[in-house]
């Protein structure tokens, strides 16, 4: 092999070289670009993709009436001692701290105890932590069907009387981006900072 034939496969080499390590950071960057979440990204998951029950004035709602916002839905009760207010209590800090975005946050109760979760009952209990939080209130029908497509537990544990049960549900939030998709799966605890995190990252996706 004379020596232009093999200066032109050293140039030929150089100028591949180049282009792959152009595409390897055309590559690394979206890879960068790509939010990094504190909740666990269930991203294209195929189950809590909508709902549609009644708001605590008669409304049918779906996903489709938060679009714009980022929505985080929970299953509770009124009459949860610990989990719930706990959760609804982080959830009105991390709208507060949210600032000039507040109003792009939607916080969604679905109640596990429509016996005594009436309209009233979840009008005052979102009251005292934030009116703009919407309950949603399902027939036990309902009730079942969703926690079947959400793959949430909940159980009903008698007390002394008929009407002092409390409700064993699972403790997790759902979390959707503004165009209604279920992107990411909040443990109790998770904690406020976290959650502005993850909140903010959504906005900006």
């Amino acid at each position: 092999m004379n020596k232009r034939n093999v200066l032109r496969m050293m140039a030929g080499g150089a100028a591949w070289a180049g282009l792959a390590a152009t595409l390897g950071l055309a590559a690394c960057s979206k890879e960068a670009a790509k939010p990094s979440f504190n909740a666990i990204d269930i991203t294209g998951a195929d189950y809590a993709r909508d709902f549609s029950l009644k708001d605590a004035d008669g409304k049918v709602r779906t996903l489709a009436d938060f679009k714009g916002k980022v929505v985080v839905l929970f299953f509770g009760y009124a009459q949860c001692p610990d989990v719930c207010p706990t959760t609804m209590t982080e959830m009105a800090q991390v709208k507060q701290q949210l600032g000039s975005d507040a109003d792009k946050l939607q916080v969604v109760f679905v109640t596990v105890d429509p016996a005594r979760d009436t309209p009233e009952v979840l009008k005052a209990y979102m009251g005292a932590f934030d009116p703009a939080f919407v309950a949603l209130i399902p027939t036990p029908e309902q009730l079942a069907a969703t926690a079947k497509d959400f793959k949430v537990y909940y159980k009903k544990v008698d007390g002394k009387t008929p009407t002092s049960y409390s409700m064993d549900h699972s403790a997790a939030s759902f979390v959707y981006d503004t165009e209604g998709r279920l992107r990411l799966y909040a443990r109790y605890g998770t904690g406020v900072a976290p959650m502005v995190a993850d909140v903010k990252a959504l906005l900006q996706s």
